[in-house]
């Protein structure tokens, strides 16, 4: 078989793996408590959003993930090697869409739900808005990989 029990065992034993989760949790707990703290969570089921899956935020849950894999890789498999410019890679498309390509999608989506709203206000068109996902700010990046960095490194040199 091909992913058994055995296979799957080894893919949750797996430090690399392991510290994979541990960053993305630590990113949304950390984003989570902000949230709690700013007065952003009023249910619990928004808490459970913000801890398993809501996008956004301080800091980047996504960034932090992806250093924390390209930290480990590098580690456990040199620099020089083909899988850390994988993952190097990997880490650079997603930092560039957390950045950029969300970030303007969010902006536009924006954008045009003002338009939208303004124009069922005057009875023009019926509008229901669209969801706004603004990717990240500059700050949100950079302490996602700040936060990575040292949990790879963590799990690297235990």
């Amino acid at each position: 078989m091909f992913f058994g029990k055995k296979v799957l065992a080894e893919i949750l034993t797996n430090p690399v793996f392991q510290a994979c989760l541990f960053s993305w949790f630590s990113a949304q707990f950390i984003k989570t408590i902000i949230g709690l703290f700013s007065g952003k969570i009023h249910s619990l089921k928004a808490l459970a959003e913000s801890l398993l899956w809501r996008t956004g935020g301080f800091p980047s849950s996504h960034t932090a993930l992806v250093t924390t894999l390209t930290t480990c890789v590098g580690f456990r498999s040199g620099v020089s090697s083909d899988v850390f410019l994988l993952a190097f890679c990997f880490l650079m498309v997603t930092i560039r869409d957390a950045l950029g390509v969300r970030r303007s999608s969010g902006l536009q989506a924006r954008k045009i739900n003002e338009l939208g709203n303004e124009l069922s206000e005057k009875k023009v068109i019926d509008y229901k808005p669209i969801k706004e996902i603004l990717g990240h700010r500059p700050m949100e990046v950079v302490f996602g990989a700040i936060l990575g960095f040292f949990i790879g490194l963590g799990f690297a040199v235990l």
